[in-house]
């Protein structure tokens, strides 16, 4: 818009013309917003609220009479209130750059003054408090120019080749090196200790691996024998199985041929034996039957007849024993009560005969005569 002016962020609007607000102030200060300016009856200028540096390098003696170089950088700007705008825009708005080299000639002033206060060691060691006694005696003059300090940085302090400050250094410099030296002898007995144990842990493990490789081969050295010895074993142990098969076989077979031979041998001899004992046991039976007829002479024809058939009865049933499968137990004393009872059936059989036939006019004689 015409006539209308806004400044920048860093910097002072300055309006001259009219009439001021502030009586003490011989212009209007604007920052931050903008302002309706009528053309030809005001006029504006800007003061710039920026940043500033200057350098100071000055050549100061000390309070021992030793002449120090000492570099110095100071960051400044303008007063950011409307007292420090105007009296900055009243000495430095047509020539702006004039701030730079009036701060450096004032520091400069303040600096051989501190420094003069001072000795080398102080000045070497305190750094800081250099430069703070400079910001302290600058301050008031920086105010009353429209200028505020941000920071004082001392750069450098030379002796100018003297050898003042390296012969001031050179007892710390030697303790810092016999230090650093015996740092650097423990750091290397460190190292060597440490070299120590890793190589001791190095043959350690590698003993440690012999052991367990070796015994990793015994292991494998065991398990091949074992394997090598396994098939031999086991052909053994087949033959000791085939040895005891044919072992139990053959005596399976021994049993088998015993009782063969009981059976076709002993039994059958065993057998004609007592059919040859109950033969005679039947004649003496006969004989008996005989002798007990001829002393009873009322013995009939028939009772006769029967006597002479009794050992053909027995002799057909002991024919008869001799050819049949019979398993006799307790061997010839059974083969002998298997005979008796032949016997004593045919005895039966012969007295039932006598008893059923017998005629009926014959008379019989009493028993005990016949015993008799």
């Amino acid at each position: 818009m015409f006539g209308y002016r806004v400044p920048a962020p860093d910097q002072a609007m300055l309006i001259s013309g009219g009439k001021s607000r502030n009586p003490n102030t011989p212009f209007r200060v604007v920052t931050g917003h903008g302002k309706f300016v009528m053309p030809v009856f005001r006029k504006v200028r800007f003061l710039t609220l920026a940043m500033c540096e200057a350098e100071v390098a000055e050549a100061c003696v000390t309070k021992q009479g030793i002449a120090l170089n000492v570099r110095a950088v100071i960051a400044f700007k303008v007063g950011n209130d409307d007292e420090s705008i105007v009296n900055a825009a009243q000495r430095f708005l047509s020539d702006q750059d004039q701030m730079s080299i009036l701060t450096g000639r004032i520091f400069a002033g303040h600096l051989r003054s501190i420094v003069g206060s001072m000795t080398v060691e102080e000045i070497v060691t305190e750094r800081q408090k250099l430069a703070t006694e400079v910001l302290d005696g600058s301050k008031e003059e920086m105010a009353k120019i429209g200028l505020s300090v941000d920071s004082l940085q001392i750069q450098s302090i030379d002796d100018m080749k003297l050898g003042y400050i390296a012969a001031m250094a050179a007892p710390h410099n030697a303790a810092i090196q016999r230090q650093a030296q015996i740092a650097q002898a423990q750091a290397n007995q460190v190292a060597a200790e440490a070299e120590q144990e890793s190589k001791r842990k190095q043959a350690e493990y590698t003993r440690q691996t012999s052991i367990v490789q070796a015994q990793y081969k015994a292991e494998v050295d065991r398990a091949q024998a074992v394997a090598a010895q396994a098939g031999p074993l086991a052909e053994a142990q087949a033959q000791r199985e085939v040895i005891d098969a044919q072992t139990e076989l053959a005596q399976r077979e021994a049993q088998l041929r015993q009782q063969q031979l009981v059976a076709e041998v002993i039994k059958p001899a065993e057998a004609e034996a007592e059919r040859v004992r109950v033969l005679a046991q039947a004649d003496a039976e006969k004989m008996k039957v005989q002798a007990e007829a001829a002393a009873s002479n009322n013995r009939v024809a028939l009772d006769r007849m029967l006597i002479d058939q009794l050992p053909q009865i027995v002799k057909e049933a002991a024919r008869g024993l001799s050819g049949a499968n019979v398993n006799i137990l307790n061997g010839a004393d059974g083969l002998g009560e298997m005979a008796a009872g032949l016997v004593g059936q045919g005895m039966a059989i012969l007295d039932s005969v006598k008893k059923g036939i017998a005629p009926a006019d014959v008379p019989r004689e009493p028993r005990e005569a016949v015993e008799k």
